[in-house]
Protein backbone atom coordinates (compact mmCIF):
# COMPACT_ATOMS: atom_id res chain seq x y z
CA UNK A 1 0.00 0.00 0.00
CA UNK A 2 1.31 3.48 -0.84
CA UNK A 3 2.50 5.51 2.10
CA UNK A 4 0.52 8.67 0.64
CA UNK A 5 -2.34 6.73 0.86
CA UNK A 6 -1.89 5.88 4.43
CA UNK A 7 -1.27 8.64 5.10
CA UNK A 8 -4.23 10.66 3.71
CA UNK A 9 -6.22 7.60 5.45
CA UNK A 10 -5.25 8.39 9.12
CA UNK A 11 -4.71 12.26 8.95
CA UNK A 12 -8.33 12.43 10.19
CA UNK A 13 -6.90 11.02 13.15
CA UNK A 14 -3.37 12.41 13.66
CA UNK A 15 -1.77 14.82 16.42
CA UNK A 16 -0.86 18.45 15.01
CA UNK A 17 2.67 17.31 15.36
CA UNK A 18 1.94 14.51 12.94
CA UNK A 19 -0.39 16.68 11.04
CA UNK A 20 3.11 18.93 10.11
CA UNK A 21 4.61 16.13 8.75
CA UNK A 22 2.10 14.72 6.61
CA UNK A 23 1.17 17.69 5.08
CA UNK A 24 5.33 18.17 4.58
CA UNK A 25 5.38 14.30 3.35
CA UNK A 26 2.51 15.12 0.93
CA UNK A 27 3.39 18.14 -0.44
CA UNK A 28 6.66 18.03 -0.58
CA UNK A 29 7.77 13.98 -0.64
CA UNK A 30 10.59 14.47 -3.21
CA UNK A 31 12.59 16.82 -0.67
CA UNK A 32 12.78 13.77 2.07
CA UNK A 33 14.85 11.71 -0.19
CA UNK A 34 17.75 13.76 0.89
CA UNK A 35 17.11 14.74 4.51
CA UNK A 36 17.74 12.68 7.58
CA UNK A 37 15.28 12.52 10.76
CA UNK A 38 16.54 15.98 12.24
CA UNK A 39 16.43 17.59 8.77
CA UNK A 40 13.13 16.27 8.04
CA UNK A 41 12.28 17.17 11.93
CA UNK A 42 13.83 20.55 11.61
CA UNK A 43 11.80 21.21 8.06
CA UNK A 44 8.28 20.48 9.72
CA UNK A 45 8.74 22.44 12.71
CA UNK A 46 8.62 19.45 14.82
CA UNK A 47 10.40 17.31 17.17
CA UNK A 48 12.66 14.61 16.38
CA UNK A 49 11.04 11.97 18.22
CA UNK A 50 7.75 12.74 16.41
CA UNK A 51 9.51 11.95 13.08
CA UNK A 52 10.01 8.41 14.57
CA UNK A 53 6.41 8.23 16.22
CA UNK A 54 5.18 9.33 12.99
CA UNK A 55 6.97 6.95 10.91
CA UNK A 56 5.71 3.95 13.73
CA UNK A 57 1.85 5.05 13.23
CA UNK A 58 2.27 4.23 9.89
CA UNK A 59 3.19 0.74 10.27
CA UNK A 60 7.45 1.37 9.69
CA UNK A 61 10.03 0.24 12.07
CA UNK A 62 11.82 3.66 12.14
CA UNK A 63 13.28 6.49 10.20
CA UNK A 64 14.66 4.71 7.40
CA UNK A 65 12.47 2.34 6.68
CA UNK A 66 9.97 5.00 6.38
CA UNK A 67 11.59 7.21 3.89
CA UNK A 68 12.41 4.28 1.60
CA UNK A 69 9.11 3.80 1.73
CA UNK A 70 8.27 7.47 0.38
CA UNK A 71 10.75 7.25 -2.12
CA UNK A 72 8.80 4.01 -3.78
CA UNK A 73 5.68 6.07 -3.26
CA UNK A 74 7.22 8.78 -5.33
CA UNK A 75 8.62 6.31 -7.84
CA UNK A 76 4.90 4.53 -8.52
CA UNK A 77 2.98 7.99 -8.19
CA UNK A 78 -0.11 7.98 -10.43
CA UNK A 79 -2.30 11.06 -11.12
CA UNK A 80 -5.12 9.63 -8.54
CA UNK A 81 -2.51 9.69 -5.90
CA UNK A 82 -3.21 13.44 -5.65
CA UNK A 83 -5.07 14.84 -2.11
CA UNK A 84 -8.60 15.62 -2.83
CA UNK A 85 -8.70 19.72 -3.88
CA UNK A 86 -12.25 19.55 -6.58
CA UNK A 87 -14.43 21.53 -2.61
CA UNK A 88 -17.29 22.73 -4.46
CA UNK A 89 -17.96 26.33 -4.04
CA UNK A 90 -20.93 28.06 -3.72
CA UNK A 91 -21.10 29.76 -7.16
CA UNK A 92 -19.98 26.41 -8.92
CA UNK A 93 -22.19 25.60 -11.99
CA UNK A 94 -24.11 22.47 -12.08
CA UNK A 95 -21.68 21.48 -14.87
CA UNK A 96 -18.95 22.35 -12.41
CA UNK A 97 -20.89 20.22 -9.77
CA UNK A 98 -20.61 17.74 -11.86
CA UNK A 99 -16.91 17.75 -12.81
CA UNK A 100 -16.00 18.00 -9.08
CA UNK A 101 -18.26 15.14 -8.02
CA UNK A 102 -16.82 12.80 -10.24
CA UNK A 103 -13.27 13.33 -10.00
CA UNK A 104 -13.53 13.42 -5.95
CA UNK A 105 -15.41 9.49 -6.52
CA UNK A 106 -13.19 8.59 -8.48
CA UNK A 107 -10.22 9.30 -6.55
CA UNK A 108 -11.83 7.81 -3.70
CA UNK A 109 -12.65 4.65 -5.22
CA UNK A 110 -9.21 4.48 -6.48
CA UNK A 111 -7.91 5.24 -2.83
CA UNK A 112 -10.32 2.85 -1.51
CA UNK A 113 -8.88 -0.23 -3.59
CA UNK A 114 -5.47 0.62 -2.27
CA UNK A 115 -6.40 0.61 1.27
CA UNK A 116 -7.86 -2.65 1.29
CA UNK A 117 -5.94 -5.71 0.25
CA UNK A 118 -7.41 -9.23 -1.72
CA UNK A 119 -6.75 -11.02 1.46
CA UNK A 120 -8.49 -8.34 3.56
CA UNK A 121 -11.62 -8.81 1.49
CA UNK A 122 -11.24 -12.83 1.44
CA UNK A 123 -10.90 -12.43 5.06
CA UNK A 124 -14.54 -10.51 4.99
CA UNK A 125 -15.91 -13.52 2.64
CA UNK A 126 -15.11 -16.59 5.13
CA UNK A 127 -16.44 -14.04 7.69
CA UNK A 128 -19.73 -14.07 6.02
CA UNK A 129 -19.59 -17.79 4.29
CA UNK A 130 -18.80 -18.94 8.20
CA UNK A 131 -22.04 -17.53 9.43
CA UNK A 132 -25.42 -18.78 10.40
CA UNK A 133 -26.82 -15.68 10.42
CA UNK A 134 -25.45 -12.09 10.39
CA UNK A 135 -26.64 -8.72 11.61
CA UNK A 136 -25.42 -5.43 9.77
CA UNK A 137 -25.96 -2.22 11.88
CA UNK A 138 -24.93 1.40 11.08
CA UNK A 139 -26.29 5.22 12.01
CA UNK A 140 -27.52 8.16 10.76
CA UNK A 141 -26.62 8.18 6.80
CA UNK A 142 -24.54 5.13 6.88
CA UNK A 143 -27.51 3.06 8.02
CA UNK A 144 -28.59 3.45 4.44
CA UNK A 145 -25.90 1.55 3.05
CA UNK A 146 -25.87 -1.47 5.98
CA UNK A 147 -29.63 -1.76 4.35
CA UNK A 148 -28.03 -2.24 0.64
CA UNK A 149 -25.40 -4.90 2.29
CA UNK A 150 -28.11 -7.06 3.89
CA UNK A 151 -30.16 -6.65 0.77
CA UNK A 152 -27.50 -8.01 -1.18
CA UNK A 153 -26.63 -11.07 1.25
CA UNK A 154 -30.70 -11.91 1.47
CA UNK A 155 -29.96 -11.85 -2.51
CA UNK A 156 -27.70 -14.86 -1.67
CA UNK A 157 -29.75 -15.99 0.66
CA UNK A 158 -27.29 -15.26 3.66
CA UNK A 159 -29.60 -14.86 6.72
CA UNK A 160 -29.19 -11.36 7.14
CA UNK A 161 -30.69 -8.21 8.96
CA UNK A 162 -30.29 -5.16 9.96
CA UNK A 163 -32.24 -2.96 12.23
CA UNK A 164 -32.90 1.30 12.25
CA UNK A 165 -32.22 1.95 16.03
CA UNK A 166 -29.65 0.71 18.39
CA UNK A 167 -32.39 -0.57 21.05
CA UNK A 168 -33.54 -3.21 18.49
CA UNK A 169 -30.08 -4.17 17.20
CA UNK A 170 -29.22 -4.64 21.13
CA UNK A 171 -32.28 -7.21 21.79
CA UNK A 172 -30.92 -8.96 18.37
CA UNK A 173 -27.33 -9.44 18.95
CA UNK A 174 -28.74 -10.89 22.47
CA UNK A 175 -29.50 -13.97 20.61
CA UNK A 176 -26.40 -14.45 18.75
CA UNK A 177 -23.38 -16.32 19.71
CA UNK A 178 -19.88 -17.57 18.34
CA UNK A 179 -21.56 -19.12 15.32
CA UNK A 180 -23.00 -15.65 14.36
CA UNK A 181 -21.60 -12.18 12.79
CA UNK A 182 -22.40 -8.92 13.68
CA UNK A 183 -20.85 -6.59 10.75
CA UNK A 184 -20.57 -2.64 11.63
CA UNK A 185 -20.14 0.30 9.41
CA UNK A 186 -19.34 3.48 10.81
CA UNK A 187 -16.93 5.76 8.99
CA UNK A 188 -15.11 7.53 11.92
CA UNK A 189 -14.91 4.09 14.15
CA UNK A 190 -15.57 6.51 17.39
CA UNK A 191 -19.70 6.46 17.42
CA UNK A 192 -20.88 5.47 20.60
CA UNK A 193 -24.06 3.33 20.34
CA UNK A 194 -21.92 1.27 17.26
CA UNK A 195 -18.61 0.91 19.42
CA UNK A 196 -20.86 -0.27 22.35
CA UNK A 197 -23.22 -3.03 20.04
CA UNK A 198 -19.35 -4.34 19.30
CA UNK A 199 -18.88 -4.63 22.93
CA UNK A 200 -22.30 -6.41 23.23
CA UNK A 201 -21.06 -8.74 20.14
CA UNK A 202 -17.94 -9.23 21.03
CA UNK A 203 -19.31 -10.59 24.76
CA UNK A 204 -21.51 -13.06 23.08
CA UNK A 205 -18.56 -14.44 21.28
CA UNK A 206 -19.99 -13.72 17.59
CA UNK A 207 -17.38 -12.90 14.78
CA UNK A 208 -17.13 -8.57 14.29
CA UNK A 209 -16.42 -7.21 10.79
CA UNK A 210 -16.28 -3.50 10.73
CA UNK A 211 -16.41 -1.24 7.58
CA UNK A 212 -13.86 1.54 9.13
CA UNK A 213 -11.61 4.37 8.42
CA UNK A 214 -8.21 2.80 8.60
CA UNK A 215 -5.87 3.35 11.50
CA UNK A 216 -6.55 2.73 15.50
CA UNK A 217 -9.82 3.00 15.86
CA UNK A 218 -12.37 2.35 19.25
CA UNK A 219 -14.44 -0.03 17.18
CA UNK A 220 -11.24 -1.46 15.26
CA UNK A 221 -10.33 -2.86 18.83
CA UNK A 222 -13.02 -5.16 18.58
CA UNK A 223 -13.33 -6.33 14.77
CA UNK A 224 -11.71 -9.71 14.02
CA UNK A 225 -11.65 -8.29 10.55
CA UNK A 226 -11.66 -4.58 9.02
CA UNK A 227 -12.13 -3.01 5.65
CA UNK A 228 -10.91 0.41 5.68
CA UNK A 229 -13.20 3.20 3.62
CA UNK A 230 -11.72 6.57 3.19
CA UNK A 231 -12.08 9.63 5.51
CA UNK A 232 -11.75 12.65 3.30
CA UNK A 233 -12.95 15.74 3.44
CA UNK A 234 -16.24 15.90 1.76
CA UNK A 235 -16.93 17.96 -1.23
CA UNK A 236 -19.54 19.37 0.36
CA UNK A 237 -19.67 19.43 4.50
CA UNK A 238 -21.79 17.10 6.26
CA UNK A 239 -22.97 15.29 2.90
CA UNK A 240 -21.33 11.93 3.35
CA UNK A 241 -21.11 11.63 -0.42
CA UNK A 242 -17.69 10.12 -0.63
CA UNK A 243 -18.40 8.18 2.34
CA UNK A 244 -20.99 6.40 0.41
CA UNK A 245 -18.83 6.16 -2.27
CA UNK A 246 -16.07 4.54 -0.77
CA UNK A 247 -18.74 2.23 1.44
CA UNK A 248 -20.35 1.33 -1.75
CA UNK A 249 -16.90 -0.12 -3.51
CA UNK A 250 -16.60 -2.39 -0.26
CA UNK A 251 -20.00 -3.39 -0.28
CA UNK A 252 -20.31 -4.34 -3.94
CA UNK A 253 -16.76 -6.25 -4.21
CA UNK A 254 -18.07 -8.22 -1.10
CA UNK A 255 -21.40 -9.15 -2.58
CA UNK A 256 -19.45 -9.85 -6.09
CA UNK A 257 -16.52 -12.17 -4.29
CA UNK A 258 -19.73 -13.54 -2.66
CA UNK A 259 -21.45 -14.37 -5.79
CA UNK A 260 -18.76 -16.03 -7.84
CA UNK A 261 -17.31 -18.34 -4.80
CA UNK A 262 -20.64 -19.97 -4.56
CA UNK A 263 -22.28 -21.38 -7.75
CA UNK A 264 -25.74 -21.73 -5.65
CA UNK A 265 -25.77 -18.43 -4.45
CA UNK A 266 -25.33 -17.14 -7.50
CA UNK A 267 -28.55 -19.28 -9.09
CA UNK A 268 -30.12 -17.62 -5.70
CA UNK A 269 -29.10 -14.12 -6.79
CA UNK A 270 -30.09 -14.77 -10.43
CA UNK A 271 -33.87 -15.70 -9.60
CA UNK A 272 -34.09 -13.17 -6.86
CA UNK A 273 -33.43 -10.67 -9.76
CA UNK A 274 -36.21 -12.58 -11.99
CA UNK A 275 -38.58 -12.54 -9.30
CA UNK A 276 -38.30 -8.72 -8.96
CA UNK A 277 -38.52 -8.73 -12.54
CA UNK A 278 -42.24 -10.52 -12.22
CA UNK A 279 -42.91 -7.79 -9.49
CA UNK A 280 -42.41 -4.66 -11.32
CA UNK A 281 -44.15 -5.89 -14.65
CA UNK A 282 -47.11 -6.82 -12.64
Amino acid sequence: MSTFVKIKALKPSLSQSEAKLADFTLKSGAKIRGLSSIELAKSAGVSQSSVVKFAQKLGYKGFPAFKLAVVDALNEQTQEDTPLSNEIEQNDSIAHISEKLIANQQATLVATSKLNTPELFEQAVQAIKGAKKVMVCAIGSTHTMAQDLTLKLQKLGVCAVTHVDELSASSYIATMGKDDLFICLSNSGTVKSIVKLAQQAKANECQILALTRYGHSELATYADSCLYCIQEAEAVKHSAVLTRASLGYLIDVLFISLAQSNLHWQRRADRSNEYMSDMLNI
